[in-house]
């Protein structure tokens, strides 16, 4: 078990230092290529830093364990609104682009919700997946014709400039990206198997430990590039990350994971009851919050870690069957979430949208 852990602990670091280096070479990359930051976090970004969980997601396809590719999925989404959102509004309030709300985040909870009703019948199919892949590059090439329209608003870091720059320059660029994905790979194949010998020691469902363990560690990548990204002020990249990310579990890392299994990807009794239900409400409530004008604010990131916090909470609760599961249920239900929905409903008549001639609405400084 000791081993195990230890194993476990070195694949996540090699997860994320992957992730980081596939995420500088590419985003260093496209500034040199001048296109604009929403459109790097939304897709060399968001793409980067998921591709932990689609290495994880198509090795544990090929593997057998479809129950964790889908609760990697379905895990990390949440992670990425609920925590890594909520702890980068915490850092510094965020803003948001116009684009993201009148397409990226409508286009996010519609594919949830897409992927709930394809869910129904207890089993994701090869051909679903096709159909998800094709989405995936649909949503591409249309950000894409996006961030083209908004060259003006690319800003080029001086010292990024130096090192995209040039042949030399691009050769080492492209090898940063060829080192990620190497560490990436490993790196999954470490924490898979870790993950799997300690779910199985502990009596822990892989499903489980795919919703907790493997989604928060597979988005290391994601949680660090948008923390990091709001302290620097680089709030674009910040959202684009979490939002595109989103997107591209459901279309690229869950519908190749559809595919490579073969027969599919089963869907538990327990997912369409709670789980998937959960990742298409996290959607969903940041629309409302993205509309008061900016994406969230210090207090809403703070709601966001308490939301992640119970999430978690009641997982335990029902993986160990203890008795309070329910009562923590009924309390969720009854208290929390109408206390949540009525702060928001405030949180809209206080600040409503406004339309500014800016590309971007600045948000409040706290």
């Amino acid at each position: 078990m000791v081993i195990t852990s230890l194993l476990l602990v070195v694949g996540l670091l090699l997860l994320f230092a992957g992730g980081e280096s596939l995420v500088r070479g590419a985003s260093q990359l496209a500034y040199a290529a001048k296109l604009s930051p929403l459109f790097v976090g939304l897709t060399i970004v968001a793409f980067g830093t998921s591709t932990p969980e689609l290495v994880v997601s198509i090795s544990t396809a090929l593997q057998g364990e479809a129950d964790l590719s889908l609760g990697n999925v379905v895990g990390s989404n949440i992670f990425n609104i609920l925590f890594i959102l909520g702890l980068s509004a915490v850092v510094a309030p965020l803003t948001v682009k116009r684009q993201i709300v009148r397409w990226d985040v409508p286009l996010m909870i519609a594919i949830s919700v897409v992927l709930l009703i394809l869910a129904q019948d207890g089993r994701l199919t090869a051909l679903e997946g096709w159909a998800l892949l094709a989405g995936m590059l649909t949503y591409t090439a249309f950000s894409y014709w996006q961030g083209s329209r908004d060259r003006d608003a690319v800003a080029v870091p001086a010292d990024d400039v130096p090192a995209a720059s040039g042949r030399k320059g691009m050769f080492f660029q492209l090898g940063l990206i060829l080192f990620g994905l190497v560490l990436l790979v490993a790196g999954c194949e470490l924490f898979v198997r870790s993950a799997i010998s300690i779910a199985q020691a502990l009596g822990v469902s892989t499903t489980i430990i795919g919703l907790t363990i493997v989604a928060a560690g597979t988005s290391l990548p994601e949680l660090a590039t948008s923390v990091i990204a709001s302290y620097r002020n680089e709030r674009d990249i910040a959202v684009g990350n979490v939002v595109g990310s989103n997107i591209f579990n459901i279309l690229g890392v869950l519908g190749s994971a559809c595919i490579f299994s073969g027969t599919g990807v089963g869907v538990p009794e327990s997912f369409l009851q709670f789980d998937l239900p959960i990742m298409v409400g996290t959607a969903i409530v940041c629309l409302p919050i993205f509309f008061t004008g900016r994406v969230i604010a210090r207090w809403e990131g703070a709601v966001f870690l308490v939301l992640y916090v119970a999430y978690t909470t009641y997982l335990i609760l029902a993986t160990t069957n203890s008795g309070y599961r329910d009562h923590f249920g009924t309390a969720m239900i009854a208290f929390v979430l109408p206390l949540i929905t009525l702060g928001i409903i405030v949180s809209l008549i206080r600040h409503p949208w406004k339309r500014t001639n800016s590309e971007s609405v600045q948000s409040e400084t706290r």
